[in-house]
């Protein structure tokens, strides 16, 4: 229930409340419990939100109940993360711990978790106020055992914590215990479902958060409208990635949720200040808030009732400006509510504020060090609360029932699970023409997109969508600005997020995880959005592992203006390093694509959104091409990886092209080879990484099977690939296709400058002549019969270029 819309008061309320001074409740809440006070500020704040919201007596009890709840489950949560990296025993009555209930080897991300106890029991706390279930993310993930460890008290665990863990003595022994237990099993996976970030098993966890800064530049694009959201961020991830300050330009009422971002500033990395502590603290921060088109709002880091009282407000401050937007009595970018939550790093615990407490803030060992374990035991004493307050405060917090709301554990944006799209029909191109295959990406997304109104569409754009002949779709979709400019494809409600930061407008795109998203970015720039793209894929891999199905549609990444028609623009232009990186990654969730033209690549993008929980690096060219398959052959060439386009039975050589240019090329050349009388089969790659050997069983189903392989690929010893990207990272891939000596690898060789294709190719010795010469070497053939003298010169070295160009 929203607190702007609360609960109506007993018709036999009286019309305004006692005084607080003098409510015993509100007294008693005052004080505080344990480690935890109540400063003036927030006091006075409490105050009026209950004046504003609980003026009916038996509501007001119940708010301040939770509060209170609050503040004893807040104390536990922290007690039990200083056991979680320092003990391998846990006594609920609170009694000391003796030198062999420690670890002997203690490990944890102790003070940024002992930050996020408060911070998330506050956001719990604000649920059950509220009545209603908000989504929440967290950015730093290693901050997890907060997590973890409040999800027990409050009996919020997922499947594999739930069956290991529980509110006893044994239970939370097992779990301090497996923190950290960094065990393998047989089969090569943790022993432990606890990780030292979020992972698979956290419940409610949507993302890792091991790449600091991603959650920043994410958080305002993932809730749809009647979702809320609450981003938990930090202080030192706001120096890792720039573009979180754009976030309120994009942020709309019509198409979003509300979202409210809230910053633990502990002013502290891992061994000294954060700069932004270095630079003027929170005041510079305010500032800088301001200035960006926030609205800061500044708050005691330490207290549970802090964290309430900024997400109700924040959330119906936003509220508020959405409505005066609507009524076209404000401008935008609407001032986003921006939590400030002013802590010192491991507040609560011994070593507070000191660098050591992002790790392990006694700094020497309780099991071995009496001083130490005499601190530890203080520290913990001062957290403890007895385990019959402990559960009646749980009891208060867990409205889930009473509120028939979902618990946290199932928050909307935890398990995303969008109807798959529906396709229109492939269009066919005419055979030899030429067309752009950007240009059919175009076509194709455009039509997706007209006929799913229902899915909600993020477009990554760095720069020059026009450039990669995504003209459609620009016209449609239009640029997100804040002040549309006459005559230019810009709206306030656009779907395209342009900003010449790649990993900004990444997140954008895998921030929609309940819609249609589409990334586009010159290759060689492409490279800085891995990061990113690699913390999904890897998460959402994880989550099939352990059962939780990811359910996003999946995500093509779009890298055009590549190195071989980016030669005008020098080498920095010319770098297939994101499609080399990517085929690293596991294929069932990270599959590299070469569309060789327009029908291969529109077929290739349609397939893609029939998926779930994948990132695709598509490399697709912007040049027109010819068109070489029918729709039949497209699909086959998807469906297998790889697609033979001429079979010779009696074949002495094979040759595999990867790539649309490098197709082109091996055209050239087999014209030459069947000039010269020499059988020849030529075969186009794909999908590279659907032909390697599976390297576990959850990869194998997504590769092609090594019987189907055989099928496809006869045996043949001569094997000539020529590829887009480095030949050696596709050698190690292509391995079943590698003959040895018999084969050769070419491709891109770290050669570049102001060329246009031709020059690329012959720069890096992967024209079709190269082919030839490569040919030659494994197949035994007489180069002299294939090439001209001037030919020959020039692939020596020793004659011009230029008698190479074919066209």
């Amino acid at each position: 229930m929203p607190v702007d819309d609360p609960r109506p008061a007993s018709p036999s309320a009286p019309s305004a409340p006692a005084p607080l001074t003098r409510d015993p409740d509100f007294v008693a809440w005052t004080r505080g419990v344990g480690v935890i006070r109540h400063d003036p500020v927030t006091v006075e704040r409490v105050s009026r939100l209950l004046e504003r919201h609980a003026g009916d007596p038996a509501r007001r009890r119940n708010w301040l109940a939770h509060l209170q709840a609050a503040d004893r489950l807040a104390c536990m949560g922290m007690w039990l993360v200083a056991h979680m990296t320092y003990a391998r025993r846990v006594r609920l009555d609170g009694e000391p711990l003796d030198a062999d209930d420690f670890k002997p080897t203690p490990e944890g991300h102790t003070g940024g978790a002992l930050n996020m106890v408060p911070a998330y029991v506050g956001y719990l706390a604000a649920n059950a106020i509220s009545g209603m279930t908000r989504s929440w993310m967290m950015g730093q993930g290693h901050c997890v055992a907060a997590i973890d460890a409040v999800n027990l008290l409050t009996d919020n665990m997922g499947p594999a914590h739930g069956a290991r863990y529980g509110l006893d003595d044994a239970g939370l022994t097992r779990l301090v215990n497996d923190f950290y237990r960094c065990e393998v099993s047989a089969d090569g996976y943790p022993v432990s479902p606890l990780g030292s970030h979020v992972n698979a098993h956290t419940a409610g966890g949507t993302g890792e958060g091991g790449y600091l800064g991603f959650a920043g530049l994410q958080y305002v694009h993932m809730p749809l409208p009647g979702q809320s959201l609450v981003a938990f961020l930090s202080d030192g991830a706001f120096e890792e990635q720039r573009g979180s300050d754009w976030a309120s330009r994009w942020w709309r009422p019509d198409d979003s949720g509300p979202v409210v971002p809230v910053m633990i500033a502990n002013g502290r990395r891992i061994d000294q200040r954060t700069t932004m502590s270095q630079s003027g603290g929170t005041d510079w921060f305010e500032d800088h808030l301001v200035l960006n088109g926030f609205a800061p709002l500044t708050i005691d880091g330490r207290d549970p009732a802090a964290f309430v009282w900024a997400i109700l407000t924040a959330e119906a401050e936003l509220a508020d400006q959405a409505e005066l937007a609507r009524a076209g009595r404000t401008r935008y970018p609407l001032r986003l509510p921006y939590v400030i939550a002013e802590t010192v790093k491991g507040f609560g615990f011994p070593g507070a504020g000191t660098n050591a407490a992002h790790n392990l803030p006694l700094v020497d060992n309780p099991a071995t060090d009496a001083a130490a374990r005499d601190a530890f035991n203080a520290g913990a004493r001062a957290l403890h609360v007895p385990e019959g307050e402990l559960r009646e405060a749980i009891a208060t917090l867990n409205t889930h029932a009473r509120d028939a709301r979902v618990h946290e554990r199932d928050h909307p944006l935890a398990h995303p699970y969008p109807d798959l799209p529906t396709l229109p029909e492939p269009r066919e191109w005419t055979l030899g023409e030429p067309i752009s295959p950007m240009a059919a990406i175009d076509a194709t997304f455009t039509a997706l997109v007209e006929a799913n109104p229902g899915l909600r569409v993020r477009v990554g754009n760095p720069d020059e969508m026009r450039s990669n002949r995504l003209n459609c779709t620009l016209d449609l979709l239009q640029h997100r600005v804040t002040e549309p400019e006459d005559g230019v494809a810009e709206s306030l409600h656009g779907a395209v997020i342009t900003a010449l930061n790649e990993e900004a407008v990444v997140s954008a795109a895998l921030a929609n995880r309940q819609g249609l998203n589409l990334v586009a970015s010159y290759e060689a720039f492409a490279v800085k959005m891995l990061g990113a793209m690699r913390q999904e894929a890897i998460f959402a891999r994880h989550c099939r592992e352990a059962g939780r199905e990811p359910g996003w549609l999946s995500v093509p990444v779009l890298a055009s203006s590549h190195t071989w028609e980016n030669g005008k623009n020098e080498q920095s232009h010319q770098d297939p390093t994101l499609c080399e990186a990517w085929l690293g990654e596991m294929d069932d969730v990270a599959p590299v694509l070469f569309p060789v033209d327009a029908t291969s690549a529109a077929t290739a993008l349609q397939r893609l959104y029939a998926t779930r929980g994948r990132i695709a690096v598509m490399v697709v060219p912007k040049g027109p091409v010819p068109v070489c398959l029918d729709t039949e052959q497209a699909r086959r060439l998807d469906e297998d990886g790889l697609l033979c386009l001429r079979h010779d039975d009696r074949a002495r050589l094979q040759l595999f092209a990867i790539g649309a240019y490098q197709l082109i090329e091996m055209r050239h050349a087999l014209a030459r080879l069947d000039a010269a009388g020499v059988p020849t089969s030529l075969y186009v790659i794909q999908s590279p990484g659907r032909l390697r050997e599976a390297r576990d069983e959850q990869e194998a189903p997504a590769l092609l099977s090594q019987c189907r392989l055989s099928t496809l690929v006869p045996e043949v010893a001569a094997r000539v690939f020529l590829a887009h990207c480095r030949p050696e990272p596709l050698a190690g891939v292509l391995r079943p296709l590698d003959t040895g000596t018999h084969s050769r690898f070419l491709g891109y060789r770290n050669r570049g400058g102001t060329l246009d294709t031709f020059g690329m190719l012959f720069a890096n010795r992967a024209t079709w002549a190269h082919v030839l010469e490569a040919a030659s070497e494994v197949a035994e053939l007489d180069l002299d019969s294939l090439l001209s003298p001037a030919e020959r010169d020039a692939l020596a070295g020793e004659g011009e270029p230029e008698a190479l160009r074919l066209s």
